[in-house]
């Protein structure tokens, strides 16, 4: 295994990030626009093409307590989609405290706050993979 994409998913948006575990190497990739969940399989398609990944990843949003939040369903039903359209295998990370992580990494390099018009969700998918890789190591 080598190249990985990793997804953060969204309703309104999904944070996308490519690695390598070779390398050990993470990078943010612009955000895939959502639409109550359902992203531009296109768009995720090319990306596919592009980075030709060996294994997706997609954070799994729990609470703190360990058990699933409103989100979690639909982010399982996302990888599993993913699963099927693409035929790649998908694997699930706990994203518990990476869109937090995310903000306060962004507000230490500058940012103002404003996520809508400067969204933490790429982040917040190179940290989902940054755990993904640390748990293999």
């Amino acid at each position: 295994m080598n190249t990985l994409l990793a997804f953060d998913f969204g309703l309104r948006q999904i944070g996308v990030a490519t690695g390598t575990t070779m390398l050990g190497t993470t990078r943010s990739l612009p955000i895939l626009r959502a639409r109550d969940g359902v992203p531009d399989w296109q768009a995720i398609a090319r990306l596919v093409e592009e980075w030709q990944p060996d294994l997706l990843i997609v954070g799994e949003p729990l609470h703190m307590d360990g058990s699933d939040s409103d989100l979690s369903a639909r982010a399982n039903k996302f990888a599993r989609r993913l699963h099927g359209r693409l035929g790649l295998p998908v694997e699930m990370v706990d994203e518990r405290l990476s869109s937090f992580e995310a903000k306060q990494l962004s507000k230490e390099r500058g940012h103002r706050g404003d996520y809508t018009n400067d969204p933490v969700d790429s982040l917040a998918a190179e940290l989902i993979l940054q755990t993904w890789l640390s748990e293999r190591a």
